[in-house]
C-alpha cells in the first residue's frame, strides 16, 4: 500500500532547511555575543540574507530568543529523560537513577554551556519567555515526578529534612503538573512534591557554580564533587544515594 503521508513540497522543504541554518547561526551567534547580544541583523549578515529575508522566518528577536530557549529545554530535557529510561532498564533503585539524571544533566551542560547560561542563567533584560517555553521546560520536572513517584512506590523514599508546610513553598500549578504528569503522583503528600524544588536548585546551582567558575581551587574531581552535592541534597529529599556503588568502590567511598 502507498505511504499516504503528504510529502513536503519544494517550498516546505526548503523553508525547514532555512530554519535549521538559521537556528544553526543563531546558536554560533549565542556562543560568540551571548544572549544579551543577540541580533537578527547579524544572523541574517551571517547568513548571507537581507535582514527583511530573515523577518518573514521569525518576527523578532525575541521570537528567535524564544525558539533557542526552547530548543535548550528539549535538549536538556531529552538527556535527563534518556538517563532515566537507561537507569531504570539497569535495574537501579529510584536514588540511583536521580544520580543518573543529574549526571546526563551536568553532561549536557557541559557540554552547551551557553544553551545552559540561556535558560539558567542571568535573565535577558527585556525578554519575556512565553507559554510555548513551558512544555519543553518541564519536561526535566517530569523525570524528577517518576523518580519520586519510583521511590514512593517501592518504600524507599525516607525525607530526611525538616518538616515544613508544602502551602507557599511551590504554587498549585506544580503540585497539579505533578498528577498531569502522572496520576500516581497523587500518593505524594504536598511536601513530597514540593521537594522537588530542592532536586531542581541543586542541579542548576552545582552547574552554576561549576560552568562560572566558583570551584577553581575548590574540587580537584569535579565530576566526583558533583555527585557528592546531588548524593547529599538528595537525602533531605529522600533518596538515599549509595555512591560507593556508583562509583564502583564498594566499600571504598572515600
Amino acid at each position: 500500500m502507498a505511504d499516504a503521508t503528504p510529502r513536503p513540497t519544494p517550498r516546505e522543504r526548503a523553508r525547514t532547511e532555512l530554519m535549521h541554518d538559521l537556528l544553526a547561526a543563531a546558536r554560533a551567534r549565542l556562543v560568540q555575543d551571548g544572549p544579551h547580544g543577540l541580533s537578527l541583523r547579524a544572523v541574517a549578515r551571517d547568513l548571507g540574507l537581507a535582514s527583511s529575508a530573515v523577518y518573514r522566518y521569525v518576527e523578532s528577536r525575541d521570537a528567535l530568543l524564544t525558539l533557542l530557549v526552547a530548543q535548550s529545554y528539549d535538549a536538556a530535557g531529552q538527556a535527563v529523560e534518556q538517563a532515566a529510561a537507561a537507569s531504570v532498564a539497569a535495574g537501579h533503585d529510584p536514588a540511583r537513577t536521580w544520580l543518573e539524571v543529574a549526571r546526563a544533566f551536568r553532561a549536557w551542560a557541559l557540554a552547551d554551556p551557553h544553551a545552559f547560561e540561556l535558560i539558567y542563567g542571568t535573565p535577558v533584560p527585556g525578554y519575556v519567555a512565553p507559554r510555548d517555553t513551558v512544555e519543553p521546560a518541564t519536561r526535566l520536572w517530569g523525570v524528577m515526578v517518576d523518580v519520586l513517584v519510583a521511590a514512593q512506590r517501592t518504600g524507599s523514599l525516607h525525607p530526611t529534612g525538616p518538616p515544613f508546610a508544602a502551602e507557599g513553598v511551590v504554587t498549585d500549578d506544580v503540585l497539579a503538573f505533578a498528577v498531569a504528569h502522572d496520576p500516581a503522583a497523587a500518593v505524594l503528600d504536598p511536601a513530597g512534591a514540593a521537594r522537588c524544588l530542592t532536586m531542581f536548585a541543586i542541579l542548576v546551582g552545582a552547574l552554576t557554580a561549576e560552568l562560572f567558575g566558583h570551584l577553581k581551587g575548590i574540587a580537584d574531581d569535579r565530576a566526583r564533587a558533583f555527585d557528592v552535592v546531588v548524593a547529599t541534597a538528595a537525602v533531605g529529599v529522600g533518596l538515599h544515594v549509595d555512591l560507593a556503588e556508583a562509583w564502583g568502590e564498594r566499600g571504598d567511598a572515600r
